[in-house]
């Protein structure tokens, strides 16, 4: 307080006559100020002058207890559930519970924050992302697998398939690895229950694609032969396969709620159940969506009639018994092209073995056999 201000209060409470139109005047006040101030010295004495709270005595939209009960309960149970537990699951949950009024986003953010349910962090600047989703069902599924382990310690593999338009988890198959055996027996499962997707997205295991080793894999065969296209992310790129890669963390917080599986066919149970409380459950991705109205929102997008035959371009050593390996077969050449390096092209299983400018062999691989040996028809044409 202005201590010519203090005074001034004081001598015109005791009745010196003052003039307070001048005085507040000179001193930048409203006569307002002066007998507010006058009137409380009047009724309290110096108390009068501490300054005061302006905030209102009355909140008639502030939130009473039984809100905040019902927000820290829904986050609870979220939580033993092992779901998603932020402020938008939570406003969720108690739109659906019939809770009213239902408290916004960031009200919701505020109870959880005053009971210590989260810590404060610093404002950041928001990144600036580029999402992007094929425009109709099925027109790609991205599929990767990742570990897990039984009750015992048994490591084994899940893999996962999902929609790239809708979220939606076409297939989650417990298997003993990574192998082409569980995951054809995964899509297998999901074609019979969702049709066939135009593409396939995977990362770089050799149970998914060969594509940047310069190879073909029996997947990518039995794919094509459907008419659907293999596509694999570019190499320490997991970002292309970011959907997969966030819907395994929430399988993982899922399962973490839950008691480990003895067996696969008990694992195997659990993720079913898990696929029907994630595709019917509300999507923050979605704009409050199920992948399951999203899914069923828009005609499915449908793969070419005709099977596709993928093509690639590589290099190869030749042994020094004159073999080359492309492929999971073991291409004879000859020994005349030992110690050569071979340019392969390859559609399907039709290949070309370039050696500089000379073609050293032409062939249609024969799956039934590893060795794809000299027949005396490619002993003339090479002559």
């Amino acid at each position: 307080m202005d201590p010519e201000f203090v005074a001034a209060v004081a001598r015109t409470a005791h009745g010196e006559k003052i003039n307070v139109a001048w005085f507040c005047h000179e001193h930048g006040l409203s006569r307002d100020t002066f007998y507010k101030y006058l009137n409380r010295f009047r009724a309290e004495g110096t108390d009068g002058f501490t300054r005061r709270s302006t905030a209102p005595h009355h909140h008639p939209s502030a939130l009473g207890p039984e809100v905040a009960e019902a927000v820290l309960r829904a986050r609870k149970e979220l939580a033993e559930a092992g779901l998603d537990n932020g402020p938008i699951s939570i406003r969720w949950r108690l739109e659906d519970t019939g809770i009213t009024p239902v408290p916004s986003r960031a009200s919701i953010h505020r109870i959880l924050r005053a009971h210590g349910q989260i810590t404060p962090q610093p404002r950041k600047k928001p990144k600036t992302r580029r999402r992007f989703e094929y425009a109709d069902p099925n027109g790609c599924w991205q599929i990767d697998g990742m570990e897990h382990y039984l009750a015992d310690g048994t490591k084994v593999c899940i893999i996962q398939i999902l929609d790239d338009h809708s979220r939606l988890d076409v297939g989650t198959y417990a298997a003993d690895g990574e192998t082409t055996t569980a995951t054809w027996a995964a899509l297998q499962q999901a074609f019979a229950g969702h049709g066939l997707p135009v593409r396939l997205l995977s990362d770089n295991g050799l149970a998914f694609t060969g594509r940047h080793r310069g190879r073909m894999v029996e997947l990518e065969r039995r794919l094509a032969a459907l008419g659907i296209t293999s596509i694999a992310a570019t190499p320490h790129h997991p970002q292309t396969c970011g959907k997969n890669e966030r819907v395994h963390r929430t399988l993982q917080k899922w399962l973490a709620a839950r008691p480990p599986a003895d067996t696969l066919a008990q694992l195997q149970q659990l993720l079913e159940e898990y696929r029907q409380i994630y595709n019917h459950r509300r999507h923050q991705s979605l704009g409050g969506d199920t992948p399951w109205q999203r899914y069923h929102a828009r005609p499915k997008a449908i793969p070419a009639t005709s099977p596709r035959r993928p093509s690639g371009v590589t290099t190869r050593p030749v042994s020094a018994t004159g073999v080359l390996a492309f492929s999971g077969c073991s291409i004879v050449l000859g020994r005349r092209w030992a110690g050569h390096t071979a340019t392969v092209y390859w559609q399907g299983d039709r290949v070309t073995v370039m050696i500089g400018d000379t073609v050293a062999r032409q062939l249609t691989l024969d799956r039934s056999v590893r060795y794809q040996r000299l027949t005396n028809h490619t002993l003339s044409a090479n002559s």
